[in-house]
């Protein structure tokens, strides 16, 4: 039987979700008119880690702290995501 890296095969899911998240966001401003700044705002953690993650990848060094880190701050982003918008725009919009 093969060895997995899960490791290796979790991170790229991570950079892969990052990227895809940031292009979306993206788009959302451009062409729905999505509030910019704290759609950007809440853009920049997926932005470092598709950074991070695309080093990794290049040197083929996957650490289990990228994973968890990326696993934790992306599904709490993704979880208080539309409070955060919210309360992002108030607070620039006073």
């Amino acid at each position: 039987m093969p060895k997995t890296n899960f490791r290796a095969i979790i991170s790229k899911i991570i950079v892969f979700y990052s990227v895809f998240y940031v292009v979306m966001k993206l788009i959302a401003i451009v062409f729905d008119g999505a509030w910019a700044l704290p759609n950007l705002i809440l853009a920049i953690p997926f932005l470092i880690f598709a950074i991070i993650g695309a080093l990794l990848m290049k040197n083929e060094a996957f650490s289990w702290i990228y994973v968890i880190a990326g696993v934790l701050v992306i599904s709490a982003i993704r979880y208080y995501e539309a409070d955060w918008v919210v309360i992002l725009h108030e607070y620039f919009n006073r």
